[in-house]
C-alpha cells in the first residue's frame, strides 16, 4: 500500500491543471482528423470572444489565418482594456462575461476558454488595440514571456495567434474543411458578419436556409425548404430522399453537435404540430423520418454539460423566463401551423412523406421483429464483437474516446482485439465483403446478418440518440481487395445512415505500409516518402518490411497505431460531392463512363518487393 499524508497533496496552478488535465476544457486531444479535435476548440474559444464583440455590436469583421500549426485570430471590436490584457488570458475566473449587461447571451461564461489556449499552446500572443493604445502581451505554454505597450494607429480590436502545443496535440494538423464549416456555421447564425479565411470571404444573408442549402442535395429536397425566425429563435427544416433524421443546433451560437433540451423540444414540436395540423395521430417516427432540420436559440446564462459546451442542459431560457421546452414548442406550434396554412403545396409535399414513411414502416415490420430477435439472442454471444466497457452514451469522461473498428476477417481483428484498450476500443468482424447495398432499401438492413449486427453493434437503428461510439472506423487491408470493402462499409452508412458520416463519426484507419529499421531504431513508414526519408535518416543498409495486410502486423506493434498516435482520415461530405450521383456512378451499374475512366486511370504497379530488393543491392 502506497503512502498517504500531507505531502501526497498538491495544488497546481491554473496552467499546470489545464495542461495536466487538457480534457476537462476542451474534451478529447486528436490529431485534427475529427471536427471535434481539440485543436479546432482551441480556435473556436479564440473566435467565440470575437463572435460575442460582434453580438454587441462592435466590429462587423473577423480575419483569421491559419497556415500549417499557426492560428491568428484578428476582430476588430471594442479590445481587451488595455490594464486587463495579461490578466484575462491568465487569471482563472477573469473577464468580461460576469456582467450579464455586458454581454447578455454569451456563449462562453466562465472565464476558462482562452486561459486554456494559452495553457496549452507552445507560443501565445494576444495584442490588444485600444483608443490609440496597444498592448502585447507574450505567453509559453502559459507562462508571461514577454510585455509591452505602445501607441498605435491600428483600428480598434484584438489579435491572437497561438501555435497548439506539440508535446500535447501529437502529429496534428489542421483540415481546412472543419475550420470552414465552423466559420460558415458562424455566419449562417450571425446576419451581417464577415468572416476572411486564409484570403476568401464567408457571408451569409439567409442564415439557417443558407446553412441546409449547403449542406444537403437540393435537388432531393420534398418541398421548398421552411425558414422561420422569431424573438432568440430561428428554425429551417425539410425533408430529403434519405433515411434517418438529421439536424443542426445551436444555442448562442455554439453548434451543439450533441444536441440537448433545444434539439429534443424541436423533435417533439414537429410532431405535435404536425399531427394538429393534419388532424391524425401519425407515429412521430413517420413524421421524422428523413427530416433535415436546423435551431438556433438564445438564452441567458446557458448551462451546457461540459466545457466544450456540446450538449446544452438548461431547462430554462433564462432566469425569469419559460422552459426551453415551452419557448421552442409555442414559438413552433404557431409560426409553422400558420406557414402550412398559408402554403398548400408545402403541407401536400409534407403528408406525402409521412404516408410513404408509414408504408415503409408497415412493410418491413414483420422482418424487422424477426431480425431484432435474432439481433437480441446474437447479443448475448456476438463472435463479431469484441465490445469495451465505456459507451459514446455513457455519462463518463472517456466517453468521446470510444471507437468501434470494423475490420475484414478474424487474422485482423485477432491483432486489434489484443492490443486494443478494453475500455474504450471495440472490434467487430466482418466475415468477407459485404453486400453491395446501393439502391436497396431498408428491409435489406434486417434481412442481411451482418448488416442487422452492425446496427445493432451501433446502437442506431432509430437514431443517433443512442450511439455507442464515437469514432467508427473502417480498419481494412490497404490492397485491392480492402479497399473494395472499404467503399461497401461506406455505401452502407451512405446509404441507410447518412447522419453518422455528416456528423463526423465515420474514419479510415491509416495503418503503415513499411518498417524500416536497424538495430538502434524501428521506425514505421505510411507512404514510399516517409520509406525514403526513413532510410536516408537510419543510413547503410536498414532493414526494410512490406506489410500486406493488417493480419501481418503483431499485436504489439498495431498497439502502436492505434493508441495515442492512431492517424485517421475522416470521411467528409462536401455539397459539391452530390451524393446520390456519387454512389450511382461508383456503386451502381458498370456504366461507360465508369469503364473509361478505370481504363483512363489505370495504373501499373511494379512488384514493390521486388523494387525494394534492387534498391538494397544499389545501395
Amino acid at each position: 500500500m502506497t503512502t498517504y499524508n500531507e505531502d501526497s497533496i498538491r495544488s497546481l496552478d491554473w496552467k499546470e491543471h489545464i495542461r495536466l488535465r487538457p480534457g476537462m476544457y476542451i474534451g478529447k486531444l486528436g490529431d485534427g482528423s475529427a471536427y471535434d479535435d481539440g485543436i479546432y476548440v482551441l480556435l473556436k474559444e479564440i473566435v467565440d470572444n470575437s463572435i460575442d464583440e460582434f453580438v454587441m455590436g462592435a466590429g462587423k469583421t473577423i480575419d483569421i489565418t491559419v497556415h500549417e500549426n499557426k492560428v491568428a485570430v484578428r476582430d476588430y471590436g471594442r479590445g481587451i482594456p488595455i490594464g486587463s490584457v495579461v490578466d484575462v488570458v491568465s487569471k482563472i475566473n477573469t473577464g468580461g462575461k460576469y456582467d450579464s449587461k455586458a454581454f447578455q447571451k454569451s456563449v462562453g461564461l466562465n472565464g476558462v476558454g482562452t486561459k486554456a489556449v494559452n495553457a496549452l499552446s507552445s507560443q501565445f500572443v494576444v495584442q490588444s488595440y485600444r483608443q490609440g493604445v496597444t498592448r502585447i502581451a507574450q505567453f509559453g505554454c502559459g507562462e508571461l514571456v514577454s510585455d509591452e505597450q505602445k501607441e498605435t494607429s491600428q483600428r480598434n480590436g484584438t489579435a491572437t495567434s497561438f501555435f497548439p502545443d506539440e508535446s500535447i496535440f501529437r502529429n496534428y494538423k489542421f483540415r481546412t474543411e472543419f475550420v470552414e464549416n465552423m466559420i460558415w456555421n458562424y455566419v449562417f447564425l450571425n446576419a451581417g458578419l464577415t468572416i476572411n479565411f486564409n484570403g476568401q470571404k464567408y457571408i451569409s444573408e439567409n442564415g439557417l436556409k443558407d446553412l441546409l442549402e449547403r449542406n444537403i442535395d437540393t435537388e432531393a429536397m420534398r418541398y421548398p425548404i421552411i425558414h422561420l425566425k422569431g424573438e432568440d429563435i430561428e428554425i429551417a427544416l425539410t425533408h430529403g430522399q434519405q433515411y434517418g433524421e438529421e439536424y443542426y443546433s445551436f444555442v448562442n451560437g455554439q453548434h451543439t453537435t450533441q444536441g440537448g433540451t433545444h434539439q429534443a423540444s424541436f423533435r417533439e414540436a414537429i410532431v405535435k404540430t404536425v399531427r394538429e395540423f393534419y388532424k391524425k395521430e401519425f407515429d412521430a417516427a413517420d413524421i421524422r423520418s428523413s427530416i433535415i432540420g436546423a435551431i438556433a436559440i438564445k438564452v441567458q446564462e446557458p448551462v451546457f454539460e461540459s466545457q466544450t459546451k456540446t450538449k446544452l442542459g438548461s431547462q430554462s431560457i433564462g432566469p425569469e423566463g419559460p422552459t426551453v421546452r415551452t419557448f421552442i414548442n409555442d414559438f413552433i406550434k404557431k409560426a409553422l401551423d400558420d406557414y402550412l396554412h398559408k402554403n398548400q403545396d408545402t403541407a401536400d409535399a409534407l403528408l406525402k412523406r409521412i404516408l410513404q414513411s408509414e408504408r415503409e414502416r408497415k412493410d418491413i415490420a414483420g422482418i424487422k421483429k424477426l431480425a431484432n430477435e435474432r439481433a437480441k439472442k446474437a447479443s448475448l454471444h456476438n463472435r463479431k464483437l469484441r465490445d469495451c466497457k465505456v459507451h459514446y452514451n455513457d455519462k463518463n469522461e472517456r466517453n468521446q474516446e470510444t471507437t468501434l473498428f470494423i475490420t475484414e476477417g478474424d487474422s485482423a481483428s485477432g491483432s486489434i482485439t489484443k492490443s486494443r484498450d478494453v475500455q474504450t476500443q471495440a472490434v467487430f468482424s466482418l466475415k468477407g465483403k459485404p453486400l453491395n447495398s446501393y439502391g436497396m432499401s431498408k428491409k435489406i438492413v434486417y434481412e442481411n446478418e451482418e448488416f442487422n449486427l452492425l446496427q445493432h453493434a451501433l446502437n442506431i437503428e432509430d437514431g443517433l440518440d443512442g450511439l455507442r461510439y464515437n469514432n467508427i472506423v473502417v480498419a481494412t487491408d490497404a490492397d485491392v481487395d480492402g479497399m473494395h470493402i472499404r467503399l461497401l462499409l461506406l455505401t452502407f452508412f451512405l446509404q441507410f445512415f447518412p447522419d453518422l458520416v455528416k456528423a463526423g463519426h465515420v474514419s479510415i484507419l491509416q495503418t503503415p505500409l513499411f518498417r524500416v529499421r536497424n538495430k538502434k531504431e524501428t521506425i514505421y513508414c505510411y507512404s514510399d516518402e516517409e520509406r525514403q526519408r526513413a532510410i536516408a535518416k537510419l543510413g547503410g543498409k536498414p532493414e526494410i518490411t512490406r506489410f500486406k495486410g493488417l493480419g501481418e502486423i503483431s499485436p504489439s506493434e498495431f498497439g502502436l497505431f492505434i493508441g495515442k498516435d492512431i492517424r485517421l482520415d475522416p470521411v467528409i461530405l462536401s455539397k459539391e460531392n452530390k451524393l446520390p450521383q456519387l454512389m450511382e456512378y461508383y456503386m451502381g451499374k458498370n456504366t461507360p463512363e465508369r469503364q473509361r475512366h478505370i481504363v483512363d486511370n489505370l495504373r501499373i504497379e511494379v512488384d514493390l518487393e521486388e523494387e525494394l530488393a534492387k534498391a538494397a543491392v544499389t545501395a
